[in-house]
């Protein structure tokens, strides 16, 4: 039986909360440089990541509470056994508007053709390079070509459009800028380019740090560069088009250019604890009275709190970064 359908919910600040990014796992078949060590890695225990079951069922309640958008993330979201079952049924949930899903790409051929069958129309693949040598160097693994065999069979399946994150990095993958956003002229590619962000590992590699700023003059230089507006229930993302271009470029500028007072986000990690915010470590444990056997309008009330009290801004400053106590890869990118 639908769960009540409940008004469109605002926070403090009146910003309407409709987009959920939901981690079904820790778990990553890469080792990037900016998330998570080469070896050493301590990961959530089975039995203490939500199942399914459990997955589905917050999914409803969140729903029935104004989101209407989700995002599966990670680690990385094709590891988790069960994975096309689950999004079939996620998309069955009544009210919930759109599924997408945020992958490194490595088993993206092998899922492209069920993910699109099951509701999934557009993808987000994190490739911070063009280059086979620097993409192991920064993944730690060799998989540069079965990256890109992902992306042209979700290509071919249908899926659009297809959005390429790069972490912009100085001295080690800026001087790919430009190449990236000429990919633009031959793909209808939406390229993304991400600041730096001081989330676990990162936070040490932060003089190479470049800002959005700084990637659109690059950009400029290839011509004309035109503001788009974004989609509906969209992320953070900055968008603009260059002249004759058949795809998009993005800036998500967390650090140079807060988004805060737009964010329209809650995140979900695969151990169940509810957050407003990525910097904020403030979590409402869902997980537990799920567990005990708390009804669901105990855990609405919850989720609503949850609404109501996500932070104002992410308080990060370009000066004097902080970094969050859970990992990147425990928080769900």
């Amino acid at each position: 039986m639908a769960l009540e359908q409940k008004a469109d919910l605002t926070d403090r600040h009146h910003r309407t909360i409709n987009y959920l990014r939901l981690s079904v796992t820790d778990r990553c078949n890469l080792r990037c440089v900016y998330c998570m060590p080469d070896e050493g890695m301590t990961f959530i225990p089975h039995r203490e990541i939500l199942t399914y079951e459990e997955m589905l069922h917050l999914v409803e309640l969140c729903v029935a509470n104004g989101i209407r958008k989700i995002r599966l993330t990670g680690g990385e979201p094709l590891v988790r056994r069960g994975i096309i079952s689950f999004i079939d049924r996620l998309n069955r949930i009544e009210n919930l508007k759109e599924i997408t899903l945020t992958t490194n790409g490595v088993l993206l051929k092998e899922f492209a053709r069920d993910l699109r069958k099951y509701g999934i129309c557009r993808i987000n693949v994190s490739m911070d390079t063009l280059k086979p040598e620097k993409f192991n160097a920064i993944t730690r693994r060799p998989f540069f070509e079965k990256v890109w065999e992902g992306i042209e069979e979700a290509e071919s399946v249908g899926m659009a459009p297809i959005k390429l994150n790069v972490v912009a990095m100085k001295g080690f993958n800026d001087d790919e800028i430009l190449d990236f956003a000429r990919l633009t002229y031959r793909k209808p590619y939406h390229v993304r380019f991400i600041e730096m962000m001081p989330i676990g590992a990162a936070d040490a590699r932060m003089k190479g740090f470049i800002s959005s700023g700084e990637i659109l003059e690059r950009i400029s230089t290839l011509g004309p560069v035109r503001r788009v507006e974004s989609e509906s229930m969209a992320g953070p993302a900055e968008m603009y088009i260059l002249e004759g271009a058949r795809g998009r470029i993005g800036l998500i500028g967390a650090l140079s250019h807060h988004f805060c007072e737009t964010c329209n986000r809650l995140r979900l990690t695969a151990d169940g604890q509810l957050r407003g915010c990525l910097f904020s470590d403030r979590e409402t444990d869902l997980k537990t009275p799920l567990r005990e056997g708390r009804e669901g309008p105990y855990l609405s009330a919850l989720i609503r709190d949850a609404i109501l009290n996500k932070p104002r801004g992410h308080d990060l400053d370009l000066n004097n970064p902080r970094k969050c106590v859970r990992p990147m890869s425990r928080i769900g990118g």
